[in-house]
């Protein structure tokens, strides 16, 4: 029996190729659209069929559908700097809500029903409650969480007058890399915690003074145990993991039109917490600098994933921080490493 197609658009980004190795372990035919303006080409697995193209192009998109058949599409490809997104809500707007447009509209041209979307917390906005489950409203405070709000929309609004399937899983904060060492996270510029502190880590085993450390916290005067940022940190490979789930579940033929699932431990970690962690799991001495908070920064973001694990039978297997850290530092070093 042949093994279903599945394209991953956005599958040369960070976590687009930690899902493209899932699915290629798993034995999926594995189709890869992305224009690398964000990605990296080396991180597309060996066995996938690239094509590079972007998804506000109809004509890229035409060419990619008509190479084969799709039993499934997931979208990763946005873009996803809040900062960016205040500074420049126009890209945003252009790549996230109508590249998804012209994606789902190709999908309809093609025939192709099932999507399962990676959305965010983000669209929540200021949280009401803790943790924060589906139900919350969702009341964004940034173009970008606005962008993928507006896709989730337009899912619903697709599965009423097309019969598209779809599934968007909010994710929390995403984090580590492949346990395996294969595929790791590299953005330019880094705005995610983990690999800033690693980065420090590595700057100081080469010989760097950790006093003169370039880590910020961007504020300790939280309403928090330590003052600092409380964040629900969930491991790259439990994310792809979810949407393998999702992929079955719409496979399955039990639903019918736009369900949207949290993914998150449940389980916050301050930014001071993470630190320490990274201190552990490194046992090198990394320095930090407190400086002002940034505008907009709610003090906790932890969510409820009790109905991925009701409906999904999804579980987090990497919840532990310490096991999130080391693997995105056998990443970095071994990285690190290939490249001096």
């Amino acid at each position: 029996m042949e093994e279903p197609s599945v394209l991953v658009v956005g599958g040369a980004g960070y976590i687009g190729s930690h899902m493209c190795h899932m699915l290629a372990d798993a034995g999926h035919q594995v189709t890869v659209l992305d224009n690398l303006s964000r990605g990296h080409r080396a991180a597309i697995v060996a066995s996938a069929d690239f094509v590079q193209g972007d998804i506000r192009s109809a004509n890229d998109l035409d060419a990619c559908f008509s190479r084969r058949r799709f039993d499934v599409v997931m979208h990763f490809a946005a873009l996803a700097y809040v900062g960016e997104s205040v500074l420049d809500p126009a890209l945003y707007y252009d790549n996230n809500v109508v590249g998804s447009l012209r994606l789902l509209d190709a999908m309809r041209a093609h025939g192709v029903s099932r999507i399962v979307f990676s959305s965010t917390c983000a669209t929540y906005g200021e949280p009401q409650e803790l943790p924060i489950g589906e139900a919350h409203p969702q009341h964004p405070v940034n173009p970008y969480g606005r962008s993928k709000l507006m896709v989730e929309q337009a899912l619903a609004d697709y599965a009423t007058g097309y019969g598209t399937q779809s599934i968007s899983l909010r994710y929390f904060n995403a984090a580590g890399c492949d346990p395996a060492g294969r595929v790791g996270e590299c953005h330019e510029p880094e705005t995610h915690l983990i690999p800033l502190v690693l980065e420090q880590a590595l700057r100081v085993r080469r010989g760097g003074d950790p006093a003169d450390t370039r880590l910020q916290v961007l504020g300790n005067d939280f309403p928090t145990p330590d003052g600092t940022c409380v964040r629900d940190y969930i491991h790259v490979s439990d994310l792809c993991r979810a949407h393998l789930l999702a992929a079955q579940r719409l496979a399955g033929g039990g639903m019918a039109g736009a369900e949207a699932y949290n993914l998150g431990n449940g389980h916050g970690y301050s930014v001071l917490e993470v630190i320490e962690a990274a201190r552990r799991v490194t046992g090198i001495d990394i320095r930090h600098q407190v400086v002002a908070r940034r505008a907009g920064d709610p003090s906790a973001l932890v969510g409820s994933a009790a109905r991925a694990a009701d409906v999904l039978g999804w579980q987090p297997e990497l919840p532990a921080i310490d096991d999130i850290v080391a693997t995105a530092w056998r990443w970095m070093t071994r990285d690190a490493e290939a490249n001096a």
